[in-house]
């Protein structure tokens, strides 16, 4: 019968006809010759690249037929190729074929996979990992048994040391869904993998963009992971140390994102989950110190108590919201930070500030209490009442925040949801989960847009409410598009030596 099998592979340099019967007899027939398996998955792969569509999608169809024991790997690698194609008909038959051979054997698939990955070409490496980041989450548990979860994490590693942005976040939510790394020490591993991302070692280079969206990609995926357990620690430390002091010189190739709002709003969200820290006294001075230029003097009023032609201090209040928050967290580790580390003047000077400020917030708290009375459902839907409530919810933080400063002594016990975090309804033992099922797979936060869109710097002072907060868009992979290569800019010399 060997002959036989042999005129049936010969068939694949025949017409048309003779393909199609190839296409189906080699696979039938495929277990019985083991001693011609080696021609018989090189015919059917050139049934796969045959130029009718019709020959290709019956060759690839069958391709699951040639995965018996170390075949698996090659009919998987030769499917990953596969994925490559155009057709869309042809594009979901090779996806259900991965699918099928990865219920045979997933830690097979995988090596075939993650081999394309790290040495296919662009087009194919792009799909092998969308593959991953869509499928591997409709996998059933007997399949992505520990053993190959450990596999998959082992695997990625080796990709994360040279990635683009983009394969980042996807690499991110595919690790984040194992899950094997959803305990304390699975999410420890992950902050660590993303702190080693972030190059938290190297100098911060404020004016180099790549640098500072680096450090925005990689901290927008680790802010998720963070808990009571798993400390923000190092994120928090190097944000005080290097950024906040270069706030003012940010650069970000994302046209429209206020740069030092983004930065200021993910140091707040990781305030609350950081640890013992090292140098806390001289990071909340320099907290402290920002916080203070975003929190004006009154103007210096003539003796005959009108204003002496000073114009009325702009009060930004997001960013104030923000860098209170921050310094209410950080200040509970060392509550006599205002009392005793700071002179007399100082803190007086600080209080001044702090009475200026909250004096103009009550204006605009009754402001904007009267713009939304009476208004509900519908109404509140309008651009204008969205940025309105959003700009309440902002005021309203920074009252309290203040409040517990002017405490004697100052008080750190009041606790406030930040204006653009969905509130917690659940009590606080009850927060951490209600947080953890979002942050398995972090794309969900595009589903949180318009929470986002709400968050642009209110400024009220001036009378007018943003009327850019709708355009706000910024996504979570922004800004690695384009023929940048693979790294994150500085990492040129992190190149693949891909092999053809």
């Amino acid at each position: 019968h060997k002959d036989a099998y042999q005129a049936i592979l010969d068939g694949v340099k025949g017409g048309a006809k003779e393909k199609r019967l190839a296409a189906q007899f080699i696979p039938k027939f495929f277990k019985h010759f083991p001693e011609l398996a080696d021609s018989a998955i090189n015919a059917q792969l050139d049934l796969c690249e045959d130029e009718d569509v019709s020959i290709r999608r019956q060759a690839i169809k069958e391709l699951p037929q040639f995965a018996t024991g170390d075949n698996l790997p090659r009919v998987a690698d030769i499917l990953t190729q596969l994925l490559q194609s155009d057709d869309s008909a042809e594009f979901n038959l090779v996806n259900n074929a991965l699918l099928s051979i990865f219920k045979m054997d997933a830690k097979g698939t995988l090596g075939g996979l993650f081999s394309q990955i790290l040495q296919g070409e662009d087009i194919v490496r792009e799909r092998a990992i969308k593959f991953l980041s869509t499928k591997l989450k409709t996998l059933p548990e007997e399949v992505l048994t520990k053993e190959v979860e450990e596999f998959i994490l082992a695997e990625s590693k080796k990709v994360l040391e040279d990635v683009t942005g983009e394969e980042f976040v996807l690499f991110m939510k595919i690790l984040s869904g194992l899950k094997s790394l959803q305990t304390v020490s699975g999410r420890q591993q992950l902050v660590e993998l993303v702190a080693e991302q972030a190059d938290l070692e190297q100098t911060f280079n404020p004016s180099d963009p790549d640098c500072v969206d680096r450090l925005l990609q990689c901290t927008r995926q680790a802010v998720p992971l963070f808990s009571k357990n798993v400390h923000s620690t190092k994120f928090v430390t190097y944000f005080c140390e290097h950024v906040l002091p270069n706030l003012s010189s940010l650069t970000t190739p994302v046209e429209g994102l206020d740069i030092q709002l983004e930065v200021l709003k993910l140091l707040a969200e990781m305030s609350s989950f950081c640890g013992d820290m090292e140098k806390l006294e001289s990071n909340l001075k320099k907290l402290f110190d920002k916080l203070l230029e975003y929190m004006p003097l009154p103007p210096e009023e003539a003796e005959n108590g009108e204003n002496a032609g000073n114009e009325e201090p702009k009060l930004q209040f997001s960013y104030v919201e923000c860098l209170l928050y921050s310094f209410h967290q950080l200040g509970r580790k060392l509550p006599d930070f205002l009392t005793a580390k700071l002179n007399a003047e100082k803190l007086k000077d600080f209080k001044i500030r702090l009475q200026y400020f909250a004096r103009g917030l009550q204006v605009y708290i009754r402001q904007l209490r009267l713009a939304l009375q009476g208004k509900t459902g519908e109404a509140l839907k309008t651009e204008e009442n969205k940025i309105k409530v959003v700009a309440l919810k902002i005021t309203n933080n920074i009252n309290v925040l203040i409040k517990d400063l002017f405490h004697i002594p100052p008080s750190y016990k009041s606790t406030v949801t930040l204006s653009w975090k969905p509130v917690q309804k659940a009590d606080v033992n009850q927060k951490r989960t209600s947080e953890d099922t979002t942050s398995s797979s972090p794309p969900k936060k595009a589903s949180a847009g318009p929470k986002r869109d709400a968050r642009q710097i209110y400024n009220p002072p001036s009378g007018k409410y943003s009327s850019n907060l709708g355009s706000f868009s910024y996504e979570q992979r922004g800004g690695f598009r384009g023929g940048r290569g693979r790294g994150w800019g500085g990492r040129g010399n992190r190149s693949r030596g891909r092999i053809y």
